[in-house]
Formats: structure tokens, C-alpha cells, sequence
């Protein structure tokens, strides 16, 4: 099984089918695990959330949503300013979700997406160890951006989770557990833990973004392979955030980890555009067990000059890593997808060297 690229999830293209054609069997050998490019409403990542889960919920109140363009309704917001808002109504102490196993959405398009995985890989178009690839957001990520009331995260989250937990036992009735990769999502547990999050308390930030991890790995068969994926985010350009140096992904990522209990195939690491060697230094304490390591260190590929001095800047304090684009590319332009799968190739070509 090929380990030496990640991909991380969302890719613009119209159907799951085109996403494991191109990429699965251009990437197919040197992944170990292939995700559906999220298409359609999961391209906006967790706004899909907003529009298909929170929007039209009886315990919820709707205060805004993402601007019309042009006179006609759009629920993608085009950036935190434009983002969905909510609220629990009053007189509310907890909110549920119904039809346990689909109500968020993840297990139908997971279970549909297998099957084109599946049909693809019988054909020879993939190959027949690679995992298929299921990325669900952490909830943090999932609950704070839409609710400014910190309050009324404990009335959402414990109900949030258990959807959660539904939709990973519904997505095991139906995809054998030796061919699942679940990779958490950790965006806003990242920008919270960096800078903290508007509307965050500073109170136990760091805790509070590391403690859905072991309740939401809780149970997962050791079969399945588990990744943990931290990102700065891209929602209105990337990244959404610009820390000094890894000092703050490092030690989340080895207290996430840790906090999942049982052993932890990869951990992604997004890096930014960045030859300043001080923000590589704190790599080196990097902990994460036998964890396979990512690093996002496929930015603009034009310049393999640069992309070969970060990598030897990351290489000074990690000895072994695979590469990857610091996140997806749901919002990007879907003109750019040829260069930038060529580019996972050149930056593994010049790695190589």
C-alpha cells in the first residue's frame, strides 16, 4: 500500500466517479486511501451542515444566512462574514436529531460513493488494497462557527455526536472495516487552539478542542484505519489563519492522538508558504506513535525551488513524512485540478531526488 501522498478529501469535480478516475488512478498507488473529492453539498464542507441539518430544525432558529447573489438565494457563504447563524430556541435544554444513521447525511453519500469505489476497483481502475476514504468534521468544527451563543453548545454537541457516532455504525453495516479510512476533520479545533475562535471562551480552549476526538473515536473497530487531519482553513482564501511557527499543530496533534485511545494510522500537518526555518523548529517534537505523518507542504508548484527548500526545512526536524497539499480543494477553481494533481507529483519526484 502506497503511503507517500495523502489526499485529504474535497475535490470540485461533478461526480464521485470523475474524483477516483482522475485522481485515484493517478494517486491510486502511492495513497493509502482514497477519498469521494466530497462533491456536491459536502464541497462547502460543513456549511452543508447549516443548510441541510441545522436550517428547518424545530429546536433551532435561523438569525442569518449567506446573502442572495444577484437576487437569488445561495446558502454557500462566501466567508465568515457571510456565514449561516443560529440559535437554540428558547425553553430548549438539548437538541436531537432524528432518523439516527442519516440525518446528517454522511453514511448516504459514503455507502453510495463505495459502491462506485468498489465497481472501480473490480474494473482495475484503483488498486485492490487501497482503503476508501470517509472525512467527517470534529464537532467543534461542526457546531461553534453557526452558533455565537457559546451557551448553547452544550445543548447541540452531546446530540451532534450521537448523529455522529449513528452515521459511523451505519457506515460499518454497509463498508467492511478493513477497507474504511475515517479521517477527522480539525479546522476550527486548529484557528480555535492558534488564536482562539470569535465567540470562544479562553476557559479550557485547548482541552475543550481535543476532548471530541476520544468521545467520537470511542468504538471504532481497530480494523477501520483513523487519521486526523488539522487544517488552517480556506473559507474566503487560504489559509484563514497564519500561526508563527507549528509549535500549536504539533501539540495538538500529539495530544489528539492520544486522545483517541487506539492506534492512529496518519496525522496530517498543514504548513504554510513559508522558508522561515524557525517555523519548521518545533517538529521535532513531534510525538505521535507509529502514526504515519503528513505534511501539507504542496503549495504553488511552479517554484520547485521553494517547494524543495521547505521540504528540507521540514526534513531537518522530521526525518519521515509523506506530502500533501496543506487542505482540500473544494473551493477552488476546477480549471486548476490538472496542475495541481501534477504537482503532488512533482513535489514527490523532487522529494525523491
Amino acid at each position: 500500500m502506497g503511503d507517500e501522498l495523502l489526499l485529504v478529501g474535497s475535490i470540485p469535480m461533478e461526480t464521485v466517479e470523475d474524483v477516483f478516475r482522475l485522481w485515484g488512478g493517478g494517486l491510486g498507488g502511492m495513497i493509502p486511501c482514497m477519498p469521494d473529492g466530497e462533491v456536491g453539498d459536502r464541497g462547502a464542507w460543513i456549511d452543508m451542515l447549516a443548510y441541510r441539518v441545522y436550517h428547518g430544525h424545530p429546536d433551532l432558529e435561523t438569525l442569518k444566512r449567506p446573502a442572495r447573489e444577484n437576487g437569488i438565494e445561495r446558502w454557500r457563504p462566501r466567508n465568515l462574514t457571510d456565514e449561516w447563524q443560529f440559535r437554540v430556541r428558547p425553553g430548549v435544554d438539548e437538541v436531537r436529531f432524528g432518523e439516527p444513521g442519516w440525518r446528517l447525511g454522511y453514511a448516504r453519500d459514503a455507502i453510495n460513493s463505495y459502491f462506485v469505489f468498489n465497481t472501480l476497483k473490480k474494473q482495475g481502475v484503483l488498486p485492490e488494497n487501497l482503503r476508501f476514504q470517509v472525512c467527517l468534521p470534529l464537532s467543534i468544527s461542526a457546531v461553534i462557527p453557526y452558533f455565537l451563543n457559546a451557551a448553547d453548545w452544550e445543548k447541540i454537541i452531546p446530540g451532534f455526536e450521537s448523529a455522529m457516532r449513528a452515521e459511523i455504525a451505519k457506515i460499518l453495516e454497509r463498508i467492511p472495516a478493513a477497507e474504511l479510512a475515517i479521517q477527522w476533520d480539525a479546522a476550527v479545533e486548529v484557528q480555535d487552539v492558534e488564536f482562539g475562535y470569535p465567540n470562544s471562551p479562553p476557559e479550557g480552549r485547548f482541552e475543550r478542542n481535543i476532548a471530541p476526538i476520544e468521545r467520537l473515536s470511542r468504538g471504532i473497530p481497530d480494523e477501520v484505519m483513523l487519521g486526523l487531519h488539522l487544517c488552517y482553513g480556506t473559507l474566503g482564501g487560504w489559509p484563514m489563519v497564519s500561526p508563527k511557527t507549528l509549535a500549536v499543530s504539533v501539540k495538538y496533534a500529539n495530544a489528539g492522538v492520544a486522545a483517541t485511545g487506539r492506534r492512529v494510522d496518519f496525522v496530517h500537518i498543514p504548513t504554510l508558504n513559508t522558508i522561515e526555518e524557525a517555523y519548521y523548529v518545533p517538529l521535532r517534537d513531534l510525538d505521535v506513535g507509529h502514526s504515519r505523518t503528513y505534511l501539507g507542504l504542496i503549495h504553488d508548484m511552479n517554484d520547485r525551488a521553494r517547494f524543495g527548500e521547505r521540504y528540507a526545512l521540514a526534513k531537518k526536524y522530521l526525518k519521515e513524512f509523506g506530502l500533501s497539499a496543506p487542505c482540500g480543494f473544494g473551493r477552488e477553481d476546477p480549471r486548476t485540478l490538472p496542475a495541481l494533481l501534477n504537482g503532488h507529483l512533482t513535489a514527490l519526484e523532487i522529494a525523491n531526488q
